[in-house]
């Protein structure tokens, strides 16, 4: 479970997200010793955020060292209370072994405790859970319908999640327009793998006009925020010449970005694109790959710390 279903132009990948704890979900200010003793003497006398705030510290290694069991236990402390952020936390540490033993089962339930509270990524967890038979039977019927109360309570990767299930007819009709509709949602929220499937459908022509010129506009997006499969999916654009000029140095250089990313479809994309160029071209190529590379990085740092808490 690594993220949303991919439709990248030239390959078809299916696999589904289960999102983390949101470490400034419910923030309560820690800048300062003083602050984490008062946080600490609010959670001993059982205020439920406190609990789960000092859980997600110590999740964190937030100005303590990271210590999983006490995130556990402080997330249980909430969870017992019934707070959704507790109950979807200790959950995830569930799913994923941390603090306490692996155990799907524990967290499809806290998950499903959650989800009921209508806590966005809980649902969205839990769909992925049933997607998948992790810890409760596989039920695809399930999926769809935590996955689309996620989404219709604004989870991009809820969205995502939801919009993939229609676009490959998994637990309802195949609908490439409702597909679409969710893919946008997501995508215009600026959630770079809804960003990137929702180019492919404007390249494919699934669900809406086959449009070459959003298709790049969109896996543009995407790619800027350094999202790997975007940007060998813009390299073909601009190979092919479709939705952009025909422009094989730039190419060559968003081949380069997505693989230094780690997406391996554009190892021999490269090798063939680079029969085509001039050594001159290559060589602009890889020195604008450097300076771009570094824009990227810089633009998705500062990216993470403007988005919003969960």
């Amino acid at each position: 479970m690594q993220s949303c279903a991919f439709l990248p132009a030239l390959l078809l990948a299916a696999s589904f997200i289960s999102q983390a704890a949101n470490a400034q979900s419910n923030a309560l200010p820690i800048n300062n010793n003083a602050g984490l003793l008062l946080l600490q003497q609010n959670a001993r006398a059982g205020d439920a955020k406190a609990e789960y705030r000092l859980g997600m510290i110590y999740l964190n290694g937030e100005g303590v060292s990271q210590d999983y069991k006490q995130a556990a236990d402080w997330f249980s402390a909430a969870a017992k209370q019934g707070s959704a952020d507790g109950e979807f936390a200790l959950g995830y540490l569930f799913e994923r072994g941390k603090g306490v033993p692996r155990n799907f089962a524990s967290a499809a339930a806290y998950y499903a405790t959650a989800a009921r509270q209508g806590h966005s990524t809980a649902e969205n967890n839990l769909g992925s859970m049933y997607e998948h038979g992790q810890g409760i039977p596989q039920d695809l019927g399930e999926a769809l319908r935590w996955y689309r109360a996620s989404a219709e309570h604004g989870d991009t990767v809820g969205q995502c999640n939801l919009a993939s299930l229609y676009f490959l007819g998994k637990g309802v009709d195949r609908d490439y327009s409702e597909a679409a509709k969710w893919f946008r949602a997501a995508a215009e929220r600026g959630y770079a793998p809804a960003q990137d499937n929702l180019s492919a459908l404007y390249y494919r022509g699934d669900g809406m006009p086959r449009d070459f010129a959003k298709s790049a506009m969109w896996a543009e997006r995407a790619a800027k925020q350094g999202y790997s499969r975007a940007q060998t999916d813009l390299a073909v654009l601009y190979e092919q010449g479709k939705g952009v000029p025909l422009d094989y140095v730039e190419a060559y250089r968003w081949y380069s970005l997505a693989l230094r990313g780690g997406d391996q479809r554009s190892r021999a994309k490269i090798k063939n694109l680079a029969r085509l160029m001039t050594p001159q071209q290559v060589a602009v190529a890889v020195l604008e790959t450097q300076e771009q590379g570094n824009e990227i990085n810089a633009t998705a740092f500062r990216s993470s710390f403007a988005k919003s808490p969960q």
